[in-house]
């Protein structure tokens, strides 16, 4: 191999040119997703047990990450080795399953020895390949065209553009599915309860929320001095408001407090009623933290308050208790 020396203009020059082959052979994509996209979706959807996906070389590589993206998007799916399966690795395969076969040729001979033993179980074949008029295309149930005019490679060797259209093609089908699915927010982030999104997830509202003795809850009538003590007391910045029948009317903040220094020379005799906050946020217990979180930050606020059906206080919702579960 020889080394040259190439201009710092060539080397972009030659990026570019990457980027627009490859972006070239996934918009080509779209021109193919018609009826045989449709059926192979309806396939994978009917699947009731699991989808294997097989693929030699960088094909296999790009089968690895389409299987990781369908099982966190709510398809069960694992990668097959082609030179494994034909050492005992094939028994992941049962009639339940169906297979995604990658193979940009269609000619892999690991993969083809492969597929005898996938037709003996009846397993449906969603084949992925450029080779139209291939084995794989042949044996396949479904086939999705991934051809590409050419690599991005100089050479026209290296898999490149055919892998990046694989890849898209592989995207596609997971969305589509996640779609068909109905599959929601919480259940993605239930997938990833180790990433930053997946705290939020992990915890409800009524999971984290301040309830029994440390719940700070006070009389509306109450005087505003002992209101004052009893917010340093808890120790939250806060007290939750209630009328006479235990109905949440407000809540006092330390921000209530200090825009009652400021607003009244003399505190004697003032009640917590005439200086609180009224109709406060509030939040359903079984909604995700991650949701109280979203609202703290919209209105500015520490904390919300957490009330039943009859409006009666049932917790409170501090960003602390966010913090300490690693939501915030």
């Amino acid at each position: 191999m020889q080394e040259s020396l190439i201009k710092q203009d060539t080397l972009i020059d030659t990026a570019l040119e990457v980027f627009d082959i490859e972006a070239d052979a996934v918009l080509k994509l779209k021109k193919r997703v018609k009826e045989n996209f449709v059926k192979a979706i309806e396939i994978l959807y009917s699947c009731k047990g699991k989808v294997v996906v097989t693929g030699m070389g960088k094909s296999g590589l790009i089968g690895r990450k389409i299987a990781a993206t369908l099982c966190s998007t709510g398809t069960p799916a694992v990668f097959l080795h082609p030179a494994e399966s034909t050492h005992g690795d094939s028994g992941i395969i049962t009639k339940q399953d169906v297979v995604i076969a990658i193979s940009n040729s269609g000619e892999t001979g690991e993969l083809l020895n492969l597929l005898p033993l996938i037709k003996r179980f009846g397993v449906p074949i969603v084949g992925m390949t450029g080779g139209l008029n291939s084995t794989l295309a042949d044996k396949s149930d479904v086939v999705l065209d991934i051809s590409v005019e050419k690599e991005a490679c100089p050479l026209n060797k290296a898999p490149t553009a055919s892998t990046t259209a694989t890849l898209a093609m592989g995207d596609a089908i997971a969305v589509c599915l996640l779609k068909k699915r109905g599959f929601s927010k919480e259940d993605f982030l239930m997938f990833h309860p180790s990433g930053a999104l997946g705290k939020g997830v992990l915890y409800r509202v009524d999971e984290l929320m301040i309830t029994g003795e440390k719940l700070p809850v006070i009389s509306e009538n109450e005087t505003f001095e002992k209101a004052v003590k009893y917010i340093s007391d808890m120790k939250l910045g806060c007290t939750l408001l209630v009328d006479d029948k235990g109905i949440m009317t407000g809540i006092l903040t330390d921000g209530d407090i200090k825009r009652t220094i400021i607003a009244h020379n003399i505190q004697d005799g003032l009640i917590v009623k005439d200086v609180m906050t009224k109709n406060p946020r509030t939040i359903k217990g079984e909604e995700l933290a991650a949701s109280a979180l979203a609202l703290m930050e919209k209105h500015s606020i520490t904390s919300i308050a957490i009330v039943d059906e009859t409006g009666a206080p049932k917790g409170l919702i501090h960003i602390h208790d966010l913090l300490k579960a690693k939501v915030a």
